[in-house]
């Protein structure tokens, strides 16, 4: 059984050259950086599962708090703002 808490969330940010992620799960907060020029976007497996951001030898997925449905459009946005910035 899943519960999920009022403060869980996610947050995707640019913050100069880098790519900032926090993943808030039961009040712990975990939190990659990654550097924006080697950042890959991918589903996790198919076109409405998490989306992958790896670099560098790390990965972090994200999108779980969202409609799957909505989960490419999410991924586009990030590929558009790291490649915009």
């Amino acid at each position: 059984m899943y519960g999920r808490h009022a403060a869980d969330g996610e947050r995707i940010s640019l913050q100069g050259s880098r790519l900032v992620v926090e993943l808030e799960t039961a009040g712990k907060l975990e939190r990659a950086e990654f550097d924006r020029t080697w950042v890959r976007v991918e589903p996790k497996s198919g076109d409405r599962s998490l989306i992958m951001l790896s670099a560098q030898g790390r990965t972090v997925e994200v999108g779980r708090y969202m409609r799957p449905e909505l989960r490419p459009a999410l991924a586009s946005e990030i590929r558009m703002a790291l490649r915009a910035a």
